[in-house]
């Protein structure tokens, strides 16, 4: 049995995946959220309280698609920004 070869780039000596910082932890809770409580059925699955006639069960669902839509954007805000200071501190480091 052979022992597992860590990949390498080419043009570094470390690992191919990067160094997960809390702001990679906080996107992925973010992320996580709406399947927990989507996938959790048992705990929406009632007809009250309605809201303007809706059974909970539906306004509930709807509410997270909006929800899921603001989480992913503020994923998406944490990944990008933290690339970007990476970016910004290679760039210096190379000069």
């Amino acid at each position: 049995m052979s022992s597992p070869v860590p990949t390498t780039r080419p043009d570094t000596d470390g690992p191919v995946h990067r160094h997960r910082t809390p702001a990679y932890v906080a996107a992925a809770v973010l992320l996580l959220a709406p399947f927990v409580a989507l996938l959790w059925v048992s705990s929406y699955a009632k007809d009250e309280p309605r809201l303007w006639g809706f059974p909970f069960f539906y306004w509930y669902q709807f509410l997270w698609v909006l929800l899921a839509s603001v989480l992913t954007y503020a994923a998406y805000r944490l990944v990008r920004g933290t690339e970007r200071t990476r970016a910004r501190l290679t760039d210096r480091s190379e000069r």
